[in-house]
């Protein structure tokens, strides 16, 4: 049995698989707006963070991206007591002031009754965003977004000064966060509350975006995504079939994630995209011949990892087709969510990485993520990749 497949060996778990892992939460999330299962699945993901997460400052994305669920929350709530949608019920709590508005905007108010109903419904959609933003943050904790670069195809490695601004922002945000706070500290001035967001808010958010774009103009000075030497007709041809997959999938997506999209704009037109945009990465592909360094490998714990996240997201489609009761909860009239038990266990399969998953391995005072790895007992035999190998390095023939 290689190295690779055990799931006791102390090694980083290919990105491709936590994020494969996340979507299903969120497509199960997406699905639901009973607050009890968008809870569990909040739990569910924080704990296989807190049991596979790294010592990377990027590991604290899930707390951030949980905090900025709770503000959707609240503005979720704020808005329907101010303009008040269509939800109405009978339980008044308060009264908002309500402003006059001319005929033609009939179906808009601003002010008026709050009841409950409204403000509980309200609540259980900001909720469900709440968990999508949850397995998110729970996918930006887990996976190395630099690892991740490198496993992009070769026909999309134009892209990757834009990918890498995309997708090492939100990891370099929390670290210029938590870097901020502790120099407030250290001055003595309060590093929590809104004076010290607002503070912060400005320096944060520019910091992560000179050290994204610093890191693209590093890789891009490099050669980073040369253009290899091919027809202009077999370029068009894989730029047409890579962008139309895209698409497709993006639209896959949106129809998995709205319960109330056809049926075509779900599994079909995933399935088509992911087709169109593979025929086009490996048409593309050809122009430039690379080698990886140590590549990540996609072994047993990488397949358990992904089925895993697979199966909740199958288990909840399948629950909204047979139409199991209490995966969407009515705001009228006001009862308590029951918990439905297969949505439930099928939450608690997304559990399993936390166990099936390799530990990270261990890295001195001294390291950090991107140290130089240390190789593992009898890998280097296996033809298995290190298991503290961070980067790998691309090399252009």
């Amino acid at each position: 049995m290689r190295a690779a497949h055990r799931p006791t060996l102390p090694r980083h778990l290919h990105p491709g698989a936590w994020w494969l892992w996340a979507v299903g939460l969120a497509t199960a999330a997406s699905r639901t707006t009973n607050p009890l299962l968008l809870l569990l699945v909040l739990a569910v993901a924080g704990y296989v963070v807190a049991a596979r997460r790294t010592t990377a400052p990027w590991a604290r994305s899930y707390a951030a991206f949980v905090k900025v669920g709770l503000a959707v929350i609240l503005i979720r709530i704020v808005f329907q007591a101010i303009f008040g949608a269509a939800v109405t019920g009978r339980t008044v709590l308060f009264t908002v002031p309500e402003v006059p508005l001319p005929e033609w905007m009939q179906g808009i108010r601003i002010g008026g009754s709050v009841t409950a109903e409204a403000l509980l419904a309200a609540l259980y959609d900001g909720l469900r965003l709440a968990a999508v933003l949850g397995c998110v943050g729970a996918a930006n904790a887990l996976a190395n977004p630099k690892r991740l670069l490198a496993t992009m195809p070769g026909a999309l490695y134009e892209l990757g000064v834009a990918v890498v601004v995309a997708m090492t922002f939100a990891p370099q945000l929390v670290t210029d966060a938590a870097r901020a706070r502790a120099a407030r500290r250290l001055r003595g001035q309060p590093d929590r509350g809104l004076r010290s967001v607002r503070a912060t808010a400005v320096p944060v958010l520019e910091g992560a975006l000179e050290r994204s774009l610093a890191l693209a103009a590093a890789m891009d000075s490099r050669g980073y995504g040369r253009v290899g030497t091919l027809p202009a007709a077999t370029r068009f041809v894989t730029g047409a079939l890579v962008l139309t997959g895209l698409l497709g999938i993006c639209v896959g997506v949106y129809g998995l994630l709205d319960a109330g999209s056809p049926p075509v704009f779900g599994l079909p037109m995933l399935a088509a995209g992911s087709l169109l945009a593979g025929l086009g990465l490996v048409v593309g592909g050809r122009r430039t011949l690379r080698t990886k360094y140590r590549p990540d490998p996609w072994a047993l714990p990488e397949w358990l990892v992904a089925v895993s996240g697979c199966a909740v997201a199958a288990t909840y489609v399948w629950s909204a087709a047979q139409g199991v009761e209490g995966l969407t909860v009515p705001a009228m009239p006001l009862t308590m969510p029951d918990l439905p038990v297969v949505p439930a266990l099928g939450t608690l399969v997304a559990l399993l990485p936390a166990w099936l998953a390799p530990p990270p391995p261990r890295v001195g005072a001294g390291d950090s993520e991107a140290a130089p790895a240390r190789v593992a007992a009898g890998s280097e035999r296996d033809g298995t990749p290190a298991a503290d190998v961070d980067r790998p390095r691309e090399v252009s023939r």
